[in-house]
């Protein structure tokens, strides 16, 4: 009977390992997150103090798997949050070392979050390309560097594509037009250089491009005004040059636009001023020409910003017919004339017009 009895524990138990085996992630998946958290070193939060026992999916901080298949879908780890782990004043989201080609094993991937945390160097591992299901690449805010890998194109389901605020170099590879469903690309901040690949109008899905604080040059892409779904481009501190293509103000949903901090040239296109762009800020680059007198009814401005160019004739007087303008800055140009009497210059101060050769009027001195 004691016999009988341990037996049918022994099976009981056996039963219930191989449920758990079941039901929780595969142990290669298992493997594959220990190589990764073996090539980083988080020394104040202790976030993978709970990366332990034999299931993944169960209370692994920042990890989470397929309902269905188990197998891990999430990696979440963010330096900067308002999970509790982050709410003793002492301690700070702060991790180094490298993220390990590992990851690559975890082949049902959908979003890698490893953002903020200031010290992660090495490079963004090449087999990220063979992750099929990838829509999220989230890494902003480390210390990554070399080159965004040549072969991107090949994640056709990546929606985000964040790498801001790392020592990114090279070039943007051609491919990365191939990236048929992403919306949001966030480059800001690094170091990449050469030109905007003329096919990057084939991202039709885009909505935000984040290009500013590099070291991109040569022209805007014409193309780029094919990205119909298109509300943000910010190409600014850049060593852009030549002209503004007129196609970009025709653009349907355009709002945002960001060219500070350029070298580009010609003239300030009439489709700019009255199409739907609400921020749009030209400042410190080499623009030369009148403003086009063409501002209207669908001229709504929350900042205009065309300081520091070359800009010449007067201020063009159609501008007091425009829906809105909050932020206006002229100064530093070769304006003159009477500044236009309107209520969108009532709240203006002078800093708005000075460093021209001959403006006058409110706020300035009197004509």
């Amino acid at each position: 009977m004691k016999a009988s009895t341990t037996s049918l524990w022994i099976t009981s138990l056996i039963l219930m390992l191989a449920s758990a085996a079941v039901n929780s992630c595969p142990p290669s998946d298992r493997a594959a997150l220990l190589a990764f958290k073996a090539a980083l070193h988080e020394p104040y939060l202790g976030i993978f103090n709970s990366w332990k026992g034999i299931d993944c999916c169960h209370k692994w901080y920042g990890i989470s798997c397929d309902p269905l298949t188990k197998r891990v879908a999430d990696i979440n780890l963010r330096g900067e949050s308002e999970d509790p782990i982050f709410e003793n004043p002492h301690k700070t989201g702060y991790m180094n070392g490298t993220i390990s080609p590992s990851i690559c094993k975890l082949q049902r991937l959908s979003s890698i979050i490893i953002a903020d945390w200031k010290g992660i160097s090495g490079t963004i591992p090449k087999c990220i390309t063979s992750l099929p299901y990838l829509r999220i690449l989230d890494l902003i805010g480390n210390q990554i560097s070399g080159e965004i890998p040549f072969d991107i194109g090949k994640l056709t389901r990546l929606s985000v594509l964040n790498i801001a605020d790392n020592r990114i170099t090279g070039r943007m590879p051609r491919s990365i037009a191939n990236l048929s469903s992403l919306m949001h690309l966030d480059l800001r901040n690094n170091r990449i250089s050469g030109t905007i690949p003329i096919n990057f109008g084939k991202l039709r899905m885009l909505s935000r491009a984040l290009l500013s604080g590099n070291r991109i040059y040569g022209k805007i892409p014409y193309t780029i005004s094919y990205i119909y779904r298109l509300s943000d481009l910010d190409l600014s501190l850049n060593r852009i040059s030549g002209s503004i293509p007129a196609s970009i103000g025709k653009m349907a949903v355009l709002a945002t636009l960001n060219l500070d901090g350029n070298n580009i040239t010609g003239s300030i296109p009439v489709t700019l001023l009255n199409s739907s762009i609400s921020i749009l800020n030209l400042s410190r680059n080499a623009i030369e020409g009148n403003i086009p007198n063409v501002f209207g009814p669908r001229s709504y401005f929350t900042v205009i910003d065309l300081s520091y160019n070359k800009l010449k004739g007067a201020i063009p007087k159609s501008i007091a017919s425009a829906s809105y303008i909050g932020h206006l800055d002229l100064s530093h140009n070769h304006l003159c004339g009477a500044i236009p009497a309107g209520s969108w210059f009532d709240h203006l101060e002078a800093s708005s017009f000075v460093y021209n050769d001959c403006l006058c009027g409110k706020p300035l001195k009197p004509c």
